[in-house]
This record gives C-alpha cells, sequence and structure tokens, in this order.
C-alpha cells in the first residue's frame, strides 16, 4: 500500500478514527502501544457490531476525543461475522476511517507463538499452521479493504515505530517531551532519569550565610554560582552535549527525555543548572517541563516567586 497515501482523512471537528485488524500475531499489540504514545485512545477487541455507537459517542465528546484507534479481530469469535457489513455500511455513511492491516508470514507468527506458547485464537486445539490458514481464509474480505498493510515478518520495533509515525503521527505527538529535574542526592536518585547529571562539584552557596536558605533560582544565588569559571565552563559543555543529543533522540524516535540534575540537598546548584537548561530548550521551542523535586523538603525560608 502507499504509505504516501494522505492521513489527514478525518473532515474538520471530527475525531480520526483508525481501525487495527489483521493476522494474530502480526504486531497489533505493538502497533498500538505506539499509537498510544501519539496521543490516540485504543479499544481493544471492540466487537464490530458497536463501532457504529462508539463512533456516535466520539463524534458528540465535544472534541475531547480526538484520534481512536479500534482493534477489532478474530478474537471477537461470531460477532466478527459483522465486521465487512460494518464497514461497508460505514463506506455508504460517508464516515471516514483508515484501517491498518497488520500482518506477517507464516513462519514469523509460528515462531512468535512458540516464543509465547500461546493458543493461536483460530486454533485452540490443534497446529498453529491450522489456526494461521483458517484466519487468513476470514480475514481475506477485510484485508482488501485496508488503508494500509504493514508486514512485520522482518521488521524491527524501531522501524515498525517510525512507520507508525509517518502514517499517525501529528505534530504535537511526534515531538519529544522532555522533563528537567533537580534533586537531592541526599533524598534519593530519580528512578525514572535518562540522564542523570551531578553537579556538586560547583561552588556551594550552602556556605553562604545570606544565601543557605535562598533557592537556587532566586537571582542573588543565581548570580552567585554562575560567576564561577568553572560553572561558565560546565554550562558551556552541557549546552553543546544537550544540543547534540535532543536531535538524536527525535531522531530515534524517543517520545520522552527525563534529565534529572542533581546536588547535596537539592536546594541551589541543581535548580540553578535544571533552570538553565530550562530556559535553553525552551527558547529552541522544545516541549519541555521543569520540576523541583526536593526544593521542599529543606528548610527554605525564602522561595522564588517567578515562574520556573
Amino acid at each position: 500500500m502507499d504509505e504516501a497515501k494522505n492521513k489527514e482523512t478525518k473532515d474538520k471537528g471530527k475525531p480520526r478514527l483508525v481501525i487495527v485488524t489483521g493476522m494474530s500475531g502480526g504486531g497489533k499489540t505493538q502497533a498500538c502501544r505506539f499509537m498510544e504514545d501519539l496521543g490516540y485512545f485504543c479499544v481493544d477487541n471492540l466487537p464490530p457490531v458497536f463501532i457504529p455507537k462508539f463512533v456516535e459517542i466520539c463524534a458528540h465528546s465535544g472534541g475531547h476525543v480526538g484520534q481512536v484507534v479500534l482493534v477489532v479481530d478474530t478474537r471477537s469469535r461470531e460477532f466478527f461475522g459483522t465486521f465487512v457489513q460494518v464497514l461497508e455500511d460505514m463506506d455508504k455513511s460517508d464516515t471516514s476511517y483508515e484501517m491498518l492491516f497488520m500482518d506477517a508470514s507464516d513462519a514469523t507468527i509460528i515462531r512468535r507463538y512458540k516464543e509465547t506458547r500461546r493458543r493461536h485464537p483460530m486454533a485452540p486445539s490443534s497446529r498453529i499452521s491450522e489456526g494461521i490458514a483458517k484466519e487468513r481464509e476470514r480475514l481475506a474480505p477485510v484485508r482488501s479493504k485496508a488503508t494500509y498493510i504493514i508486514d512485520t515478518s522482518e521488521l524491527k520495533k524501531v522501524e515498525l515505530k517510525e512507520k507508525i509515525q509517518r502514517l499517525f503521527g501529528t505534530s504535537e505527538g511526534e515531538q519529544m517531551n522532555i522533563n528537567v529535574l533537580s534533586f537531592g542526592f541526599k533524598f534519593g536518585m530519580p528512578l525514572d532519569a535518562d540522564m542523570v547529571l551531578d553537579v556538586r562539584f560547583l561552588p556551594n552557596p550552602f556556605y553562604v550565610e545570606s544565601m543557605r536558605h535562598k533557592s537556587g533560582a532566586v537571582p542573588e544565588v543565581a548570580e552567585y554560582i554562575a560567576k564561577w569559571p568553572v560553572t561558565k565552563e560546565f554550562t558551556e559543555k552541557l549546552d553543546a552535549m544537550v544540543d547534540f543529543l535532543v536531535p538524536q533522540y527525535m531522531k530515534e524516535g524517543k517520545s520522552q527525555f527525563v534529565i534529572a540534575v542533581g546536588c547535596t540537598g537539592g536546594m541551589h546548584r541543581s535548580v540553578y543548572i535544571a533552570k538553565h537548561l530550562y530556559d535553553r530548550l525552551k527558547d529552541q521551542g522544545i516541549s519541555v517541563r521543569l520540576e523541583h523535586r526536593d526544593l521542599m523538603k529543606n528548610d527554605v525560608w525564602e522561595h522564588v516567586r517567578e515562574e520556573c
């Protein structure tokens, strides 16, 4: 199928509806996970007879449901027999939808079932190959109506993710979200960090009495940390590294990136560097969020009022 086909098929103001179907073991679950990462609301194993009603509910959601994935396959058993008729009725009523058919070679599907030790839904008491043959026959009319067909036999996960992003991504969904987090090592390292920066080597305002109880976002403290040559050299090298890494992670398809900046208590140096990173990334138009995890755990007498 032509992957360049226009993916903006939904009418303005209506939800974008994608029906995912295909062979058991063809990669439907993985595809749906990637689509969830793109912001789609996914419903798995929906009996075909309920599709029109679900579409109607989404259309009257007031825009709250903008992207929907409905997974319909042979697991619905006797209900699956109505699938083709439901699709034809949707075509007659000009209901806008796209269909993604996930496929794989028989050998690949058999190998995947052997690895997971699961039973094939079309052959729970017989050979997997028999189930595959029955399912291919039953899915043939549906496959002929597919908008897109993806064969995952030779695809790696990252390659499948790239295909899903090309077909169903939006500018908002494809953008990587960066979380910059300051923390104190004495309160433990954040478990979800992708990158941890230890800035305990920077000059510490804690030992300056007038700054001890002020956060690293307070101008007086920030100026103190920033004035030292070691801070200037570090921020220059850090900026260069982040400027290099962020586009690489975006290209790789990473959806979330957590940069954790730690000092002893999470109050001065880590707050300053985290705020520096946040401001720089925000100025570049990158989706970024700032959090000072341990700031309030310290004996803080003066807190910054400006936006962090």
